[in-house]
C-alpha cells in the first residue's frame, strides 16, 4: 500500500472541516500542541483527544478523553501515538466516528495493519506526514 499522493492530501485538506487530534499535549513545546493550534489558526475545528486532561477547554474545545467522546461531525483523525499504539486508535475511530473519511498518522509514525483497516472500510490514509506542513506545501 503506497501512502497517500499529493492530490489525496490535497483534497483531505480541503474537504476536512473537524479533525480529531489523538495525544494532544497542553505543553506548547510539544507538536500536537502547536500543530493543534496552527490547524484552528486555518480554520478547522480540532476535537483534541487525551484522557488525562479531559473536561479542560483548548480553543475553545472540550478536550476529551477518548475517540468515542467525540462529536459525531469528526471527519479526520491526526494521530500524535507512537506507531505500537495506533492499533487501538484506528479501531475506535471506526467504531465511533459515522463521519470519518480519514486517518492521518503524523511524522515517524505508521501502523500497516491499522493502515489496511482503515482502507477496508473506505477511509482515506496518510502516515509519516504532517499537516502543518503539508497545508503550506500544497495550498500556500
Amino acid at each position: 500500500m503506497e501512502n497517500a499522493s499529493d492530490d489525496t492530501i490535497r483534497t483531505i485538506l480541503t474537504e476536512t472541516k473537524v479533525i480529531a487530534l489523538v495525544g494532544f499535549s497542553p505543553n506548547p513545546a510539544r507538536p500536537s500542541h502547536y500543530v493543534a493550534r496552527f490547524l484552528v489558526g486555518r480554520g478547522y475545528r480540532v476535537i483534541p483527544v487525551n484522557p488525562g486532561l479531559a473536561g479542560q477547554i483548548f480553543e475553545g474545545e472540550s478536550i476529551r478523553a477518548s475517540l468515542k467522546d467525540c462529536p459525531p461531525e469528526v471527519e479526520m483523525v491526526d494521530i500524535f501515538r507512537r506507531s505500537d499504539l495506533v492499533g487501538p486508535v484506528v479501531d475506535a475511530a471506526i467504531a465511533y466516528l459515522p463521519n470519518l473519511r480519514t486517518i492521518w498518522m503524523q511524522i515517524g509514525v505508521h501502523h500497516p495493519a491499522a493502515a489496511d483497516r482503515a482502507c477496508a472500510q473506505g477511509l482515506r490514509v496518510v502516515w509519516d506526514k504532517c499537516p502543518k506542513v503539508e497545508l503550506p506545501r500544497l495550498l500556500g
